[in-house]
């Protein structure tokens, strides 16, 4: 079995045949915790997309925790959180239905849910922070309670691989810390984490391993191999800076023009993961 969670080999992907990404070749080491980064429209989420076999129209070799992925041919064993912008918030459902919609059930079993599917269920919500609010409705929660409620989603299954579209946009900046400090628990148990970010400053910066992303890899590696104005500068097209913080010794990207870097910074860093 191979050594990565996920092989991309020489993948393209399209929508009504315009190519999205083109020629993508990308390993991830089991048990890395990977960020995506890119601009605006340069195919981070059709890349996770590809991933999870959603993809419409892909060619190349895919593969992820070792099974083959080809459009509608999930592999399994793989949690995934969407962005909470593309959820639609009117269908009526409770947030304990969003997560028990994570647990894989076999077609013979009742149509409701057992006991002990409600009680995991339970303890995974409140390990969550969301304790007793397994019967509200999603769309009454908070930005942050809804994106750890289809977080939740994703982890009552065991994944061995979580891939998360931008999990800590739109969350105020304890919760952003709450999920990454989960996502990196979870990482020192054995997961391979896959995320999307915005964020240089604040998290990519921070992660052990970085992919750039626009129309196909511009590089991939740890940061301190893809922050410099070079690569930042291909990833983004604009002119950009990689500026070292005096104090904090920490990478910090910047406009050219500006030099002025915008920065969050973590309560405390993500381990390393080797």
């Amino acid at each position: 079995m191979s050594s990565h969670a996920i092989e991309l080999k020489r993948a393209t992907a399209a929508y009504d045949g315009s190519p999205v990404l083109s020629d993508v070749s990308l390993s991830i080491p089991a048990g890395h915790f990977a960020g995506i980064i890119g601009p605006s429209g340069a195919g981070k989420t059709t890349l996770l997309r590809v991933m999870l076999g959603l993809a419409p129209h892909v060619e190349g070799l895919v593969t992820v925790d070792g099974q083959r992925v080809r459009p509608d041919r999930p592999p399994q064993g793989v949690g995934y959180v969407p962005q909470v912008g593309t959820i639609d918030w009117t269908f009526p459902v409770s947030v304990e239905n969003v997560v028990m919609m994570g647990i894989v059930r076999s077609a013979s079993r009742l149509p409701w849910a057992s006991r002990q599917e409600r009680r995991r269920v339970a303890e995974t919500l409140e390990r969550l922070g969301l304790e007793g609010l397994g019967g509200r409705h999603i769309r009454d929660l908070s930005g942050g309670q809804q994106q750890r409620a289809f977080l939740a989603r994703a982890l009552i299954g065991n994944p061995r691989v979580l891939i998360l579209d931008e999990p800590t946009a739109s969350v105020d900046i304890k919760t952003r810390d709450d999920i990454l400090h989960l996502l990196a628990e979870l990482n020192r148990a054995g997961a391979t984490i896959v995320m999307t970010t915005h964020e240089l400053n604040s998290l990519a910066a921070h992660l052990p391993w970085v992919v750039c992303v626009n129309a196909g890899i511009v590089a991939q590696g740890p940061p301190s191999a893809v922050f410099n104005d070079v690569t930042m500068s291909k990833t983004f097209n604009a002119e950009m800076r990689v500026l070292v913080d005096d104090q904090t010794g920490a990478l910090l990207v910047a406009e050219a023009g500006s030099h002025r870097p915008f920065s969050l910074t973590l309560d405390a860093p993500l381990p390393d993961v080797a």
